[in-house]
């Protein structure tokens, strides 16, 4: 990835951020949404855990996705069809292998895609459909989508919206959980994600 397209990208994160720290609304010169302090609360964490992301990407090119750091790696190969498809198994082994950070970026993409098509849309694919973009840059760019559908999905919601359970009843993972409950672990998996792209970018 190239350094001046990243270093860009990390002002404009930054710039998200400046705008929406204690303003509750939009980007600068966009209409003002009013948030909740519980809606500020989650998308000010959500924005902290991106900016480190943003952080790594500079560093993060096509070698680093496919650089498995051992020799029992999950990880995104091509199939016949050349798609790009992650390593999985059910049940998970145990130990859990090593991975990638192809497959961790395929994995961000897979459970970010799964909750914002179940909460804010009209369901998702399956797993097996999700594929991982090809290069580095373009799943960054599928990163950064989801992660802005996702954003401006919570920024009007209610507490009562919050508090609901009625938009993650069929999320996989999401039944009897509030969507507060769910935007929190949403920044818990990425925050948990993203520290592993980061700790194998550290063994290259």
């Amino acid at each position: 990835m190239r350094q001046d397209h990243e270093g860009a990208g990390q002002r404009r994160n930054r710039g998200r951020w400046n705008s929406f720290a204690g303003r509750g609304g939009g980007l600068s010169g966009s209409p003002v949404v009013t948030t909740t302090p519980r809606v500020e609360l989650v998308t000010g964490q959500l924005d902290m855990v991106w900016s480190l992301f943003e952080y790594h990407l500079p560093a993060i090119d096509d070698d680093a996705c496919l650089f498995e750091p051992t020799p029992n790696c999950w990880t995104v190969r091509q199939d016949e069809a050349g798609r790009w498809v992650a390593d999985w198994r059910v049940p998970e082994p145990e130990p859990a292998p090593a991975t990638s950070i192809g497959w961790l970026t395929w994995h961000i993409g897979y459970w970010w895609t799964t909750t914002l098509g179940h909460c804010f849309g009209d369901g998702a694919p399956e797993r097996e459909a999700i594929a991982w973009p090809g290069d580095a840059a373009s799943a960054a760019d599928w990163l950064r989508g989801l992660k802005d559908d996702w954003r401006a999905a919570l920024q009007p919601l209610t507490d009562a919206d919050l508090d609901s359970t009625d938009r993650t009843r069929t999320l996989p993972w999401g039944e009897g959980m509030r969507l507060v409950d769910i935007a929190g672990w949403v920044n818990f998996e990425l925050a948990k994600n993203v520290s592993e792209i980061g700790y194998v970018l550290r063994l290259r």
